[in-house]
């Protein structure tokens, strides 16, 4: 078959055609290709200028400007990700090399950066920004600590709801600064070195901080040698210290150790643990010293001074100190704790033995309260200012019986040693009256103070009323020793010679009634001059003695008067046998129990 001629032409421009395209694609790939290789180029180009760039911000530090810092270091590391991303970069390693040692630079520097921050920082906390930061109740000036009145209770209550303001131990502006630091440092392999600095800074500044406020650091030996004066001022200033310390100072740290190391991979607890530790242990160690010396009754009272902050603080301790590292310092508070309530236990155990056994051979001349006597009931009319304390305290031990029933026991205890001393004291007198005065006022002093005390709501009413009736048997024993011998000279008994005797007092001689009178006059002056030495210190109880004595006494001597006195004033020198009438020796009445000193008159 013939091809036209035009048909052949057009085939052969249809084939030009197809190789002009084809040889323009090509050329457009090798131009893709050369562009693409002279980016890559220029892109390399730029990486190796860049450490130029960043490099006079490496070498001049943080201090001035830490973001634009920060910046620069992320750009030198976005160099070494360019460079060894798996390219292949002719003259590549001395660029790495170069930016290498900017980043070992950068680092050092960083380090000293939050090394200089940290101690500038981390100053001791003056004591009067601490005292600031305490309740009112607590701060030095008001006197709350000090001027602790009876009502303990009220004042441990009124603690429980006040309010701690934990002062800023760093200033909040730099908080996020030293965060940003803590973290360059860490992610840099630097941990150590940050855990050391943190550590080294703010344990200094705590430690100062406590030896500011007073805080020291004693020795068994040295608590031993104390005297107890100077030993109960100490142990007052250290329940305030463990406040402070606790819910001020260590509270505070705790706050910026989570800020500053928040979000790092760093051991926070560990770093915390350390930092406290040598402080912690300095306030407990004192503490178990006292615990563990000598125990004597005075020491009680501190001991539940001392038993009480603890309980108080123990939330907040287990809250701050939480975590494996801070185990060791959580189980000594806690230990403490228990030793303070062992101890204070055990004192109460001897103070009931040294009532008992009290050895003092000291008489009380005028038969008024002894002073063993006003020592332990103020003793427990002090325990009772703790009750709250101490029904805690029984608690940490496991009695088998109701707390508050434990404390009634320990009370009862107590009371009965005071008793069986009282017997043993009231029998050095040699005057049986003089027993029975002593035994009466003692135990009316113990009734008294117990009916107008919370002692009476443990000890009950029973133990009142039974009390009561034994004041009452010593001062019927009292007037039945003191007055029987004196009422005998105004009894009729034995006076008659066989007859009755009348109005007129027949069958009675005169010499026999002026004797009578002779004898009531010298025992009742001798009765008189010894009893108003003698002391009944309560006015209630004086009062109702002498009225009981006078209603013994004035009827028999008006009727022996009466009946008697004609055969005596019809002879000479009636006076001289009836001295008194019965109103002035009411009077004299008036005048027993004084305690007055008598003056043996000039012959």
């Amino acid at each position: 078959m013939v091809v036209p001629q035009g048909m052949e032409a057009l085939t052969m421009r249809a084939n030009l055609l197809r190789e002009s395209i084809q040889k323009s694609k090509a050329n457009t790939e090798n131009m893709v290709a050369i562009l693409g290789s002279f980016d890559h180029r220029l892109s390399a180009l730029e990486a190796a200028m860049r450490p130029t760039q960043a490099e006079a911000t490496i070498l001049r530090g943080p201090h001035e400007d830490l973001e634009s810092y920060l910046e620069a270091v992320d750009m030198l590391k976005g160099i070494v990700k360019f460079f060894t991303s798996g390219k292949n970069f002719k003259s590549s390693d001395g660029v790495l090399t170069h930016v290498n040692n900017l980043l070992a630079k950068s680092v050092s520097k960083l380090e000293e950066e939050f090394r200089q921050l940290m101690m500038t920082y981390s100053k001791p906390i003056e004591p009067d920004r601490l005292f600031d930061c305490l309740p009112k109740s607590l701060r030095p000036s008001s006197g709350g600590e000090e001027n602790n009145n009876s009502k303990h209770e009220n004042h441990a209550k009124s603690l429980e709801a006040a309010v701690y303001k934990p002062p800023a131990l760093i200033p909040p502006r730099i908080l996020p600064l030293l965060h940003d630091l803590a973290q360059q440092v860490v992610q840099s392999g630097h941990q150590q070195q940050c855990f050391k600095i943190y550590r080294e800074c703010r344990s200094t500044a705590l430690e100062s901080s406590l030896r500011k406020l007073g805080v020291e650091k004693l020795s068994k030996e040295d608590v031993q040698k104390m005297q107890w004066e100077t030993l109960e001022a100490k142990i007052a200033n250290w329940i305030h210290f463990m406040r402070i310390a606790v819910k001020l100072l260590f509270a505070g740290e705790k706050k910026i150790c989570d800020q500053i190391l928040d979000g790092i991979s760093f051991p926070k607890d560990q770093c915390f643990a350390e930092v406290t530790a040598n402080s912690v242990a300095t306030l407990l160690s004192f503490g178990d010293t006292v615990a563990r010396s000598k125990r004597s009754p005075e020491k009680l009272f501190v001991l539940l001074d001392m038993y009480e902050i603890m309980r108080e603080i123990q939330p907040e301790f287990e809250t701050i100190f939480e975590g494996k590292p801070c185990a060791d310092m959580r189980e000594c508070a806690i230990n403490l704790t228990k030793r303070l309530a062992q101890t204070a236990q055990e004192t109460f155990g001897d103070f009931e033995e040294l009532v008992e056994k009290d050895p003092s051979k000291t008489t009380v001349l005028d038969g008024t309260v002894h002073p063993l006597t006003s020592y332990v009931i103020n003793y427990v009319k002090f325990l009772f200012d703790y009750q709250s304390t101490l029904t805690q305290l029984f608690q940490e031990f496991e009695t088998g019986a109701e707390n508050e029933s434990q404390l009634a026991i320990v009370t009862n205890r107590i009371m009965q040693a005071l008793q069986s001393n009282l017997d043993g004291k009231s029998k050095q007198y040699k005057d049986s009256a003089l027993t029975y005065l002593f035994l009466m006022n003692n135990i009316h002093y113990m009734v008294r103070s117990v009916r107008r005390s919370e002692a009476k709501d443990i000890l009950g009413d029973d133990w009142v009323q039974r009390h009561r009736r034994i004041v009452q048997q010593n001062a019927n024993q009292y007037k039945r020793v003191a007055w029987a011998k004196i009422l005998q000279t105004l009894s009729v008994q034995g006076m008659s010679s066989g007859s009755s005797l009348g109005n007129d007092s027949s069958g009675v001689s005169r010499a026999m009634i002026k004797e009578r009178f002779k004898s009531f006059n010298m025992q009742f002056e001798e009765l008189h001059i010894k009893q108003s030495q003698w002391t009944v210190p309560d006015p209630e109880l004086r009062e109702s003695l002498r009225l009981a004595v006078a209603e013994v006494l004035l009827p028999a001597y008006r009727s022996f008067a009466k009946r008697f006195g004609p055969l005596v004033e019809n002879g000479k020198n009636p006076q001289k046998y009836i001295k008194y009438s019965p109103e002035e020796l009411d009077h004299l009445l008036g005048e027993l129990f004084e305690g007055k000193q008598y003056v043996e008159p000039r012959r």
